[in-house]
């Protein structure tokens, strides 16, 4: 593909499909180039480093979190929902969690979120200030819940590359179990009667603590009304 026929479009989301297989370390110019069907040189014609194009993939994924109609729906059901929806998204790139620790990240998908979400807090009953807090405190909550799934992937990736990730992840959970096995409270959940319930907990760890949240936000608007 001549640089004269590609666009920034197409080199974003090109980008995106690369970051999802590979991750962070995986993206560079050459195989960007190799995905779109052309010479490196011809995506430093349109995008000049790759901290601009983890940045421009960046801004275009959050434009996939879905938006609550705040005339249709309370405040608290939009806030879950909000915040499902950005847990969705981060869990489904999860380069753009890490992507926060080493990246300058913005662009108008960024800030329509984050408009939509103070207009939301602003209409539960916040003040300007109090809107911003409660924004920053779900969304940080929501950025390190989706750490995990990244962690995690990126782990698999990683020993894919020097072996058989599963059995490697196996013989550390074994280990890791081990050790836990010295500690009463882990042995209890571990080895105990609560050990199914304690090994499905984290399917509704992210709900938990959500919910945790909103029930601060709904007494902390109830005691300043």
């Amino acid at each position: 593909m001549a640089r004269n026929t590609l666009t920034p479009d197409q080199i974003v989301r090109a980008a995106i499909e690369l970051l999802d297989d590979e991750g962070l370390d995986g993206l560079n110019m050459r195989s960007l180039g190799a995905r779109l069907g052309t010479a490196a040189t011809a995506v430093y014609w349109h995008i000049k480093t790759k901290d601009e194009l983890v940045r421009l993939a960046g801004d275009s994924v959050w434009g996939e979190v879905s938006l609550p109609d705040l005339d249709a729906t309370e405040w608290r059901p939009a806030a879950a929902a909000l915040a499902g929806s950005m847990h969705t998204v981060l869990t489904r790139h999860p380069w753009l969690g890490q992507a926060f620790g080493s990246h300058l990240l913005y662009g108008p998908g960024k800030s329509r979120l984050d408009d939509h979400t103070l207009a939301l807090y602003e209409r539960a009953g916040f003040g300007p200030a109090d809107a911003d807090r409660a924004a920053a405190t779900v969304f940080v909550y929501v950025l390190g819940s989706a750490l995990g799934a990244a962690a995690r992937v990126s782990l698999t990736r990683r020993l894919s590359r020097s072996g058989d990730p599963e059995k490697e992840l196996a013989e550390t959970m074994a280990a890791a179990t081990e050790v836990a096995m010295g500690f009463p409270r882990l042995r209890e959940r571990i080895d105990g009667s609560a050990a199914a319930e304690y090994t499905a907990a984290p399917d509704r760890t992210f709900e938990f603590g959500l919910d945790t949240i909103l029930d601060g936000f709904e007494a902390r608007l109830a005691g300043t009304a």
